[in-house]
């Protein structure tokens, strides 16, 4: 007796489906006409990093900075030696940390754009694109008020740093506003972040000096001049 027509049907089913497997797999199980990895690798299509646009206020206020933070660190490298008390000698090591690794990320960000990025020892600073403009930042001291600074010692030490860096970060704040007020300015991640971090970290520092300054004065009587 023949088998009946579901079972014919399903044993023909049976042996299309074996014989396709048979005729598309190889011996190591794999589907002839399979890319070879290494050559697939090899053919893919690259991408070129391309950066972001930046424009002249950018440089400038990159280039500008290195030299503003360089001097602040000039200044809060005093306080051991100066015999700045304990608080303002925990603040200045948070300043020189921290402007120091900008100051890294300043540099490198210029370098990469073949822009001029002033060194460490920078007072001023170039700040036109693939130009040269020197000009001293805003809130940034005199050689005649690091003279002073540096003369000073104990609490005198403590009210006219306290005084002077206060400026020095608004010169900061300054500098971040005249950024993001430029046309086309802070396009770039690293440079919208880095002045963002600026302007919060300088405002709240400002804050906190600010504080101390005052309980300075009204412990004395003076204020810085």
């Amino acid at each position: 007796m023949g088998a009946s027509p579901p079972r014919a049907i399903a044993a023909a089913l049976l042996a299309l489906a074996a014989a396709a497997c048979s005729g598309t797999t190889t011996g190591a199980g794999t589907a002839p006409g399979t890319p070879d990895p290494a050559r697939a690798r090899a053919s893919a299509p690259r991408y070129e990093v391309r950066r972001q646009p930046y424009t002249a206020a950018d440089v400038h206020f990159m280039a500008g900075m290195i030299a503003h933070h360089a001097q602040a660190i000039r200044m809060a490298r005093m306080a051991p030696s100066h015999g700045a008390r304990e608080d303002i000698r925990i603040l200045c090591e948070r300043i020189v940390v921290a402007q120091r690794d900008e100051i890294r990320t300043m540099q490198a960000w210029l370098r990469e754009r073949d822009e001029h990025a002033p060194d460490v020892d920078s007072t001023f600073t170039r700040v036109t694109m693939h130009g040269a403009h020197d000009a001293l930042m805003p809130g940034m001291l005199t050689d005649d008020e690091l003279a002073r600074l540096d003369a000073a010692r104990g609490p005198e030490f403590d009210r006219l740093f306290l005084a002077f860096m206060i400026r020095h970060h608004e010169g900061a704040l300054t500098m971040v506003d005249e950024l993001f007020t430029s046309y086309g300015a802070a396009q770039d991640d690293v440079v919208f972040k880095l002045a963002s971090d600026i302007f919060a970290d300088q405002s709240s520092e400002i804050e906190r000096m600010q504080s101390m300054l005052d309980a300075m004065t009204s412990a004395t009587g003076s204020s810085p001049r």
